[in-house]
């Protein structure tokens, strides 16, 4: 796995925690560590949507390569 597939992963699935958080206890927490509408709160919104858009290339890889092996199968 690639560096930019491991960095953008985590950043999608720190993305995912804080929604988490959001939606169970309304707690936004890079709000709470960057301050509220910040530019760095801001920047890492923009950051996990980017890397949520990365995160589609390999799933389609993945969905692709197991279509072609079932596929292959027949």
């Amino acid at each position: 796995m690639t560096f930019i597939n491991v960095l953008t992963l985590a950043l999608v699935i720190v993305g995912g925690l804080n929604w988490g958080l959001v939606g169970l206890f309304g707690f936004d927490l890079v709000a709470a560590i960057f301050g509220a509408d910040s530019l760095l709160a801001g920047t890492v919104y923009v950051l996990v949507g980017l890397s949520a858009v990365w995160q589609l290339i390999p799933l389609s890889s993945a969905l692709g390569a197991r279509e072609l092996a079932a596929e292959h199968k027949r």
